[in-house]
């Protein structure tokens, strides 16, 4: 009888981990640029490309946060945000 092989396991690549300190860090700059409602560009983990709006909204429930951008609503998990930046032009 010929041998069946099993499909092989596909691993996700894990979000990386970041410690208390950067976590905090991020979520005062991303309240900051909530409470003045100034345009900032977010790198969002294993996402191509970024992300440019104004955050309109943080969600402390759901751990989401809520940017305009380009005349319609993202909602992007908390933890999948790597890096915040102002718009360079």
């Amino acid at each position: 009888m010929p041998e069946v092989k099993k499909p092989g396991k596909r691993y996700k690549a894990k979000r990386p981990t970041r410690d208390e300190f950067e976590l905090e860090e991020l979520g005062e700059r991303l309240v900051e640029a909530k409470q003045e409602e100034s345009t900032v560009v977010l790198t969002i983990w294993d996402e191509p490309a970024p992300v440019r709006g104004r955050i309109v909204k943080l969600d402390a429930r759901t751990r989401l946060v809520h940017v305009e951008a380009q005349e319609s609503t993202v909602k992007i998990p908390f933890l999948d945000i790597m890096r915040i930046e102002s718009p360079r032009d």
